[in-house]
């Protein structure tokens, strides 16, 4: 497989992904009364997965900024293939 020339997550379109650490990601499930498996997933062959070297269990806060909404947080359990 080739080399990537360039970072995924220096796209443009590509939002703004934030591991959490396993305090953070206790706290806001804690918080909304959750489960990792509530979250929608991310799977760990995804392009920004990869880049971060994320693992499965890992928790992303996904960050997504717009002109309307100013910004939008969303959650990512990271799950294997």
């Amino acid at each position: 497989m080739a080399e990537r020339k360039f970072k995924v997550t220096d796209h443009v379109l590509v939002p703004e992904h934030v591991k959490l650490s396993d305090e953070e990601a206790y706290e806001i499930l804690k918080k909304y009364g959750l489960k990792p498996e509530d979250l929608p997933i991310l799977r760990v062959d995804d392009p920004v997965a990869k880049e971060l070297g994320l693992k499965p269990g890992d928790i992303v806060k996904i960050i997504r900024r717009s002109d309307k909404a100013e910004e939008v947080v969303t959650l990512r359990y990271v799950v294997g293939i």
